[in-house]
């Protein structure tokens, strides 16, 4: 499994949770490495990518921190550039970087 395959799932899941609950880090970890197989620690480092291109963030309420999708205003407010690839919504991989 690509990184690309790891975030595209993680994207989607919190894409599918988005105004249904607010997601924890560890709610994400257990869903991904759930379905995946794949380790923490490699769920981890997809969520820390993800959060240093401004795919994700991580946002605090209510005593608790959650990860979320910034909406589009917060970005244009942030002055944030999120350029994501043209294929990312597609399910295939861009990168030929692998998880061991």
């Amino acid at each position: 499994m690509t990184i690309y395959s790891l975030e595209f799932k993680i994207y989607k899941y919190l894409e599918e949770m988005k105004g249904k609950k607010k997601l924890k880090e560890k709610d994400i970890l257990k869903q991904i490495s759930g379905d995946t197989g794949k380790p923490n620690d490699d769920v981890k480092k997809s969520l820390r990518a993800m959060v240093g291109i401004g795919m994700i963030m991580y946002s605090y309420g209510g005593g608790a921190s959650s990860v979320e999708i910034p909406s589009e205003e917060y970005l244009k407010e942030k002055r944030i550039d999120r350029r994501l690839p043209d294929d990312y919504k597609a399910d295939i991989p861009y990168k030929n970087i692998t998880i061991n």
